[in-house]
């Protein structure tokens, strides 16, 4: 079987991987228009405060190691089409310009996403740049060295950690968000607002319900201004982190696209071509909680994806999971991390959803070190099925969040949740866990069921 994978992504790569482990026989060829394979941008932040001095550690896979797994990897090559019906390409070699045509008996969809570039006036200013890729990376770190004043607009994930990187490396940072809160697709407004709060006491100037209208470079060149619909600011240079597109051109009125512009694929990972598999920020992935497909550019569920359909070339071997869109963010010795729905979101997807806040030390009392912990609880008042949460403290709680994916993917309730065994340890937590005691905040908010049979 000839098998053409169009994208050296998480995904891309994991397929191919996955592939020639269980059949290594496999005639699997490449297709990767970029000069380096498996980036992984969420550390570019990173790279940008000098955490991390070299883009190359961030390289997480070489196309040296995949020819050795048996694939025939094309570095340079950009695919230009696509032809469902005949299962052909046509690619073109960058370097040579040369354009030749292969053929596919399966082909694997893993070509990402872009960063969205703002539809507003001057976006095309070289003093406006969006970062995703790892040439973005360089361009924007060699403008940050001669720059003081640097504007992020978008407060994302990646607009919120820039922002962070670049108070570490002392630039005068401006943080401009167009709604009324930060993470908006991620947390609710009360935990947006102990961020903000954070962001701020370290220097951060976040400007909130803020909308971006054009940039207009000075007339000596140096500096852009950015008009918003409630005033007008001077930056040296401007950094947008206004969200991510699939890239899913290849395929327009070939295959099925979600709403959202992302290819649709079924719970193997087959488009509406069954030929034609995708995994990765190219497609949607099932929110397990939501109960639909929705549109999260993460790497966990490229790499999940990625798994499966390496496995499913070859038939029907794993399902899509799903995903509880599980992420944490650190920053300025602070961690935040979630899973599942916010509240509003909750309630837009129809459930009679509710919440409680848990505030408290993640320590007894007596421990002579400790620290704060803010927890909401988002759960189906009818049910009582837990729907997601949010941890906000000054110590890792990742694992507290993976905790939650998993109640959610099993379908547990507030009651399950607030009597189930953990561990307990003066150094790590409380006698009942902090997990158990929102839980139970819930409880003594609704009317408690009996789990005696």
């Amino acid at each position: 079987m000839k098998v053409i994978v169009i994208g050296c992504t998480h995904a891309g790569m994991t397929a191919v991987k996955e592939a020639l482990k269980v059949h290594p026989e496999t005639d699997i060829t490449v297709y990767e228009r970029n000069t380096n394979v498996s980036f992984l941008s969420c550390g570019i932040s990173l790279y940008l405060s000098n955490e991390v001095n070299s883009l190359e550690t961030m390289l997480s896979e070489t196309p040296e190691h995949l020819t050795e797994l048996g694939a025939n990897v094309k570095i340079g090559h950009d695919v230009l089409k696509i032809d469902t019906k005949n299962k052909t390409i046509i690619v073109e070699n960058l370097e040579t310009q040369e354009q030749f045509t292969d053929h596919y008996d399966k082909l694997v969809m893993a070509t990402g996403s872009s960063a969205s570039v703002p539809t507003v006036k001057g976006v095309d200013s070289f003093r406006v740049q969006v970062c995703k890729t790892y040439e973005q990376a360089q361009t924007i770190k060699q403008y940050s060295k001669n720059n003081h004043h640097i504007a992020i607009i978008g407060g994302g994930y990646s607009g919120v950690e820039m922002a962070e990187a670049y108070a570490h490396t002392n630039h005068q940072v401006t943080l401009i968000q167009d709604g009324p809160q930060l993470l908006c697709n991620y947390i609710d407004l009360e935990t947006s607002d102990l961020i903000v709060a954070s962001l701020r006491s370290h220097g951060i100037d976040v400007r909130l319900n803020t909308r971006v209208n054009a940039f207009e470079p000075t007339e000596d060149g140096k500096q852009v201004n950015i008009l918003t619909q409630n005033d007008n600011m001077l930056a040296d240079f401007v950094v947008a982190c206004t969200g991510f597109e699939p890239n899913t051109e290849l395929l327009f009125n070939q295959v099925k696209l979600d709403r959202n512009g992302a290819l649709s694929t079924n719970e193997w990972q087959e488009t509406s071509d069954p030929d034609i598999l995708a995994a990765g920020d190219v497609c949607s992935t099932y929110v397990n909680p939501a109960k639909q497909k929705e549109y999260y550019s993460l790497a966990t569920n490229a790499i999940r994806q990625g798994y499966a359909v390496g496995h499913n070339l070859f038939g029907h071997q794993y399902r899509n999971t799903g995903t509880q869109a599980t992420t944490a963010l650190r920053f300025f010795n602070h961690t935040l991390a979630t899973s599942g729905l916010t509240l509003s979101h909750a309630l837009k997807c129809g459930y009679d959803a509710d919440s409680v806040t848990y505030h408290g030390l993640h320590r007894p009392y007596f421990m002579p070190t400790n620290g704060k912990i803010d927890i909401k609880l988002v759960y189906d008042v009818s049910t009582r099925k837990i729907l997601g949460a949010q941890f906000f403290g000054d110590f890792d709680l990742t694992q507290s969040a993976n905790t939650i994916s998993v109640c959610i993917q099993n379908e547990n309730t507030i009651d399950d949740l607030a009597f189930i065994d953990m561990l307990f340890n003066p150094h790590y937590d409380q006698p009942f866990n902090y997990l158990n005691l929102v839980a139970q905040l819930a409880i003594e908010k609704e009317t408690p069921i009996s789990t005696q049979k």
